[in-house]
């Protein structure tokens, strides 16, 4: 199955280094190149995109809004965003998030590791890197942004204690084996609690999980 890419960046020559290394890829297609948030959202909905490869700073509507119109649209329901950042810079990537983003890659990546992040959010997984993530989680939470989600009140025990491995970036096998459960049970656990919470993928049960504090700064 080929994965039909879009890439938002408001710079020309790094759109066009990111479609020559997705077109090399045998399971990939470039289907568009937007300079702007808002084309970003119209090419998702023209072109068919499976995934959106997504610049935060862009002009016109930046890319976190952009995320947020890709989201809310029940016509762009299959439509996963990777969220491109500057890292150190960047302090808009837990709004990305909330917002609806499945996770987030640095720009100075390895051509490989693009590959496979996009091979990654397109299967239905989140980006997550703990280190990365919990970091910037610590540092911008708190920002007046409300969640997305609801709250874990309706999780049982079980679930809140998956609910904090999946905030460490554990991934269901790794879950399985903290718990000493089996693959697919853990698999259904993380199912139930995005059921219960809303939450449209395991990038959001990470910052509910801050935010609720199952899981808190400096304990990851």
């Amino acid at each position: 199955m080929t994965i039909r890419v879009l890439l938002a960046d408001d710079q020309t020559l790094v759109r066009e280094a990111f479609a020559m290394l997705v077109e090399s890829a045998r399971d990939m297609e470039v289907v568009g190149q937007a300079a702007t948030g808002r084309q970003a959202v119209e090419l998702a909905r023209t072109g068919r995109a499976d995934l959106v490869v997504m610049d935060i700073r862009m002009p016109d509507l930046d890319g976190i809004e952009a995320t947020r119109l890709i989201a809310a649209d029940d016509d762009l329901a299959g439509v996963r965003v990777l969220v491109l950042t500057t890292y150190d810079t960047d302090e808009y990537i837990v709004d990305a998030l909330r917002a609806g983003a499945s996770g987030f890659l640095v720009k100075d990546t390895r051509p490989a590791e693009l590959l496979d992040a996009i091979r990654t959010v397109a299967a239905g997984e989140s980006l997550l890197s703990p280190g990365p993530t919990a970091r910037l989680i610590e540092r911008f939470l708190r920002s007046p942004s409300a969640p997305t989600t609801g709250g874990p009140e309706c999780l049982s025990e079980r679930e809140r204690e998956v609910l904090a491995l999946v905030a460490r970036g554990l991934n269901n096998t790794e879950i399985a084996e903290v718990l000493g459960l089996s693959p697919l049970t853990a698999k259904t656990h993380v199912s139930r609690i995005m059921g219960k919470l809303a939450a449209r993928d395991r990038a959001q049960l990470v910052i509910v999980a801050y935010e609720s504090g199952i899981v808190t700064p400096g304990n990851i």
